[in-house]
């Protein structure tokens, strides 16, 4: 049950959260002002921004597009088909995610010196973000409504056409979001697009700032860079919410059928394969290579240790951070309704929007004017995360406390505890688990960002990723194979978890 009027202590709280995601966007205004209106006409005008604006498009719609086309036809064959080994799909499914864009272009440029442009971009871009879509609706394929889909066939369709007739409307909404969060990956990447030498706004932005030493015209790049990311947001959620409206009202407690697929079975067998090939077989064998390359040739062991420690220490820091800036929104949201709450929670969706390196200059910016003992902190960076890692907590907060019958928490209170008493004891004790598996991916995806952390580490402070990134940006791969090793092992274990999450759905 949820209630419309939310204690005022909770509001406060989770005002706190939205001003700490609204920051970037400050930043931006007061920059993008501060240029001049003149210089703002000039840097929106000119052929160059123009051209990164369309390449950067282009990327996203074209890496959204691509994980539709892979993600939905695998997210139905590993729910909907019967194949050997139906487990070992499922987690190669979503084990991409746990490979950072720029270690899957590093590899694919050690195992192909050719590959670059838009093509190199797009095709690593793809490949690590094909799960976005294919873990979302295979979810939804599980909790289909399986009457829709006998009624159909009552009616004369058959299996793939009934399949096709019943479960479009209900699959759509989650590969349109997936679709979204793939497009906002590809504009807010820059270690594959660098790499790739192709040319888009985080590339531009990272020139201005550290070549040209441009702030103006880094912030009005990254002011253009976000409008873009939400314009795509608005598009995806008007299109999903014209779908939802088609959806069932109830979802089917029914095991969702199998179908046998006889002679195509190889052929399918063949195409998830080629996928997982791609996706993983080719960055982990250049990755295996030039790690037994740099093994024999001298590993520095102890650069590798405390980098790997600096990784760990500032994306724990950021976890936790993340989770107490997320609890009061997301148990708003479980909990209460009303305009001021969705307002609350949509402002701390914002994260979704905000590439890495949009957030990395704002922190840079408010830590210089307004607290120059954090500039280059470990605070700033966790901050930074907690911004941009926000949403993947909320969203753990609201579903793990909506699960909690709030009938528990009355019966605690007749018993003579107080509001909360009773929320602590009962509550948070059982939301407990979901929301430490929020945390836990929150600091495993901090350990792969790159952008924001090579603005905001503290000097003399290397992470895993920054240690690969200053080690490809001289082209020493053989060097940087042991980090980006590292980078793939530590953030395999949300990728396991995620798949675990899916099968038991």
């Amino acid at each position: 049950m949820r209630t419309p009027h939310p204690p005022r202590s909770l509001l406060a709280l989770a005002a706190v959260s939205a001003v700490v995601v609204t920051t970037p966007l400050v930043y931006l205004g007061v920059r993008a002002v501060g240029a001049g209106w003149d210089q703002l006409a000039v840097i929106t005008s000119r052929p160059r921004t123009l051209e990164l604006a369309g390449n950067s498009l282009l990327l996203a719609v074209t890496v959204a597009l691509g994980c539709l086309a892979l993600g939905v036809p695998s997210a139905v064959l590993i729910t909907r088909t019967r194949l050997p080994l139906p487990g070992l799909w499922r987690v190669l499914a979503a084990l991409p995610l746990a490979m950072p864009s720029y270690v899957a272009a590093y590899a694919w440029v050690d195992v192909w010196p050719q590959l670059n442009g838009f093509f190199g971009a797009w095709l690593v871009l793809t490949l690590v973000s094909t799960p976005y879509v294919t873990l979302p609706v295979a979810a939804a394929l599980r909790r289909a409504d399986r009457n829709v889909e006998e009624v159909a066939r009552t009616l004369g369709r058959s299996g793939p056409g009934a399949m096709r007739a019943a479960l479009l409307p209900q699959i759509v909404p989650a590969a349109a979001a997936g679709a979204l969060l793939a497009a906002l990956y590809a504009l807010a990447d820059f270690g594959a697009v660098a790499i790739m030498r192709f040319e888009v706004f985080t590339y531009g932005i990272q020139r201005a700032y550290r070549v040209g030493f441009d702030p103006a015209l880094a912030a009005v790049l990254a002011l253009l860079l976000t409008l873009l990311a939400v314009l795509l947001v608005l598009l995806e959620r008007g299109a999903r919410g014209r779908w939802q409206r088609r959806q069932p009202a109830m979802i089917s407690a029914k095991a969702p059928a199998t179908e046998s697929l006889g002679i195509w079975q190889w052929p399918a067998i063949a195409g998830l394969g080629s996928v997982a090939a791609l996706s993983l077989g080719v960055p982990l064998w250049s990755l295996t290579g030039r790690l037994l390359e740099s093994t024999r040739a001298g590993v520095e062991w102890g650069t590798l240790a405390s980098a790997t420690v600096s990784t760990l220490t500032v994306s724990a820091l950021g976890a936790l951070l993340t989770i107490a800036l997320a609890l009061p929104v997301g148990v708003l949201a479980a909990r209460h309704r009303g305009r001021t709450v969705m307002a609350v929670e949509s402002v701390s969706y914002l994260g979704n929007a905000l590439p890495g390196i949009v957030v990395g200059l704002a922190m840079v910016f408010v830590t210089i004017q307004l607290a120059p003992a954090l500039y280059q902190t470990v605070l700033a960076l966790a901050v930074a995360y907690a911004v941009m890692f926000l949403p993947k907590a909320v969203g753990a907060v609201r579903t793990s406390v909506g699960m909690v019958p709030v009938a528990l928490e009355e019966v605690g209170r007749s018993l003579g505890r107080s509001p909360l008493a009773a929320w602590w004891k009962i509550t948070a004790r059982l939301a407990t688990p979901g929301i430490a598996t929020g945390a836990l991916l929150v600091m495993l995806t901090a350990m792969k960002e790159l952008p924001a952390t090579l603005l905001l580490r503290p000097l003399g402070m290397e992470t895993l990723a920054t240690q690969m990134w200053s080690h490809t940006a001289v082209n020493a791969y053989g060097a940087a194979a042991p980090y980006a090793f590292a980078v793939v092992v530590l953030a395999s274990l949300p990728a396991y978890l995620l798949a675990r999450e899916e099968r038991a759905v």
